[in-house]
């Protein structure tokens, strides 16, 4: 289904079906949009936009509120739609992307009315200088599979809260929270037309929605590859990109760190989501002195991973998104082992799981080289590479050489290294002591190969809004100054 204009519609495409990984069960199908069907919710945006954008920042705000409050009423039902599309745990759906959708409405409500620039002054003579921050008119944006509420979130709610309409492509793998988060907005009221959805394929619905002529900006999650395709679309039209991409985070445990904590942190921060978060914690640097109870302790700690049905409070880790990419995520820890380096625990597909379900074990690997692809490159699975270090010159530039900068952190109880390891690890997010907490108010975006701009919190609105500086002159008369500098008054 599409939702253009206010209302569920059939796409005029090819039939595609949505599965449960946890269990290999169909459990609906849609019909994906062609370039016709997103040349009309295009349309229905652009027909949106100048009412919408004309709205007063209290007007647009309240209708943001009642949309929270629309989404809190359809708590559980979304929280259970998102487990069944991804596969994740029913308990991170209801403890982290449900609520934090909610709050990220809640939040960009409130920024709705904060859309200010600098204060009017004289910066010219006889001069008044003031900035209007305006919208900037159609979004074309592309959502990921991983956590395909919160992300429609974050691309939907900054881009409204501007003034924009916008039409997003959330993935094919899992349609249904975000259909039923845009549905949430109109039933609240916000105009038809101002928010759509459009399901499909990349390589169709997507680059004809990137592609569009009358979509002024673009924003992608997704893969670095992918990204960088999108560039190449968008540079078409010449619109405004703004990418968030893959990512490697390096997890730093120095010789003064809290070992439990940082073992515990690094479950949490590696497991998350089943390791398929572009933040997750993948390459820990620990240094050589703690490097063996550090590794057994997470090895013990992975042993204990309820895996199962994610609608169980009791599971702890479902099921990676399909079949296809848990091979995948196998494919990296086979040629790891192949190349020399060892699987602590995990490593292989659980047995007593449902037949042609995607669900992988928790995987610790030490003794990989820097320069190998497990090290490198974004496996996106529960997989965890340690590796040791001697000093902290080593571990800095061990935290910053891969192509990525999308996040970092670092476990000491040094108040210099924390400040070292914030300054100089390259990357948009740099937790200390803590890793994957993130929030409304705070920005979200990475560095190098891991894109640009920001999603989330104050800055995302710089994203979606254009400057526009106004100047009124008060000079007296009908010459000025400057104006010599051109060409003489010679009667």
């Amino acid at each position: 289904m599409q939702f253009i204009n206010g209302e569920l519609i059939a796409g005029s495409g090819e039939q595609i079906e949505v599965i449960n990984p946890a269990t290999a069960e169909v459990t609906g199908t849609l019909t994906a949009a062609e370039p016709a069907d997103v040349d009309a919710a295009v349309q229905a945006a652009k027909n949106a936009f100048p009412a919408w954008s004309r709205l007063t920042p209290g007007e647009r705000s309240d209708l943001m509120l009642a949309w929270a409050q629309a989404l809190r009423d359809q708590a559980d039902e979304l929280a259970a739609t998102e487990s069944r599309e991804t596969g994740k745990s029913i308990r991170l759906a209801t403890g982290f992307d449900v609520p934090g959708s909610i709050d990220n409405t809640v939040f960009f409500a409130g920024a709705a009315r904060h859309l200010q620039g600098l204060s009017a002054g004289e910066y010219w003579p006889g001069a008044t200088s003031m900035i209007r921050r305006e919208p900037i008119g159609v979004i074309g944006s592309i959502a990921p599979w991983n956590y395909p509420l919160q992300m429609a979130a974050w691309k939907i709610l900054p881009a409204v809260a501007a003034g924009n309409a916008i039409v997003l492509k959330p993935s094919e793998l899992t349609p249904s929270t975000t259909l039923a988060f845009a549905r949430a907005a109109s039933e609240a009221g916000i105009p038809p037309g101002v928010i759509n959805v459009v399901n499909g394929y990349g390589r169709v619905t997507g680059e004809a929605l990137v592609g569009h002529p009358d979509v002024a900006m673009t924003s992608f999650t997704g893969s670095t590859a992918v990204g960088r395709r999108i560039m190449e679309i968008a540079a078409g039209t010449g619109k405004r990109v703004h990418l968030e991409l893959g990512g490697k985070a390096p997890f730093v445990v120095f010789d003064d760190a809290d070992v439990e904590a940082a073992a515990r942190g690094a479950i949490a921060g590696s497991l998350i989501n089943g390791g398929q978060d572009c933040t997750a914690a993948t390459r820990a640097y620990v240094h050589r002195s703690l490097f063996g109870e550090f590794t057994e302790r997470v090895a013990a700690l992975m042993e204990q991973i309820v895996i199962g049905d994610p609608s169980d409070e009791d599971t702890d880790l479902g099921s990676l998104i399909s079949v296809a990419h848990r091979d995948r995520v196998a494919g990296f820890v086979e040629r790891a082992q192949a190349s020399g380096a060892r699987v602590l625990t995990g490593g292989e597909a659980p047995q007593d799981v449902p037949a042609g379900s995607a669900f992988y074990r928790p995987t610790l690997i030490v003794g990989a080289e820097q320069d190998s692809e497990v090290v490198q490159q974004e496996i996106f699975g529960p997989v965890l590479v340690a590796l040791p270090f001697e000093t902290d010159d080593e571990a800095i530039a061990l935290a910053n050489d891969t192509p990525y900068g999308l996040a970092a952190s670092a476990w000491t109880s040094s108040v210099n290294r924390s400040m070292r390891a914030a300054e100089e690890i390259a990357a948009g997010t740099v937790w200390i002591n803590e890793h994957i907490p993130i929030m409304s108010e705070m920005p979200h975006g990475g560095y190098k190969s891991s894109g640009f701009g920001k999603d989330m919190s104050a800055y995302s609105l710089e994203e979606y809004t254009n400057i526009k500086h106004v100047l009124i002159d008060r000079s007296p008369g009908s010459t000025r100054d400057w104006h010599d500098a051109v060409f003489r008054d010679r009667g």
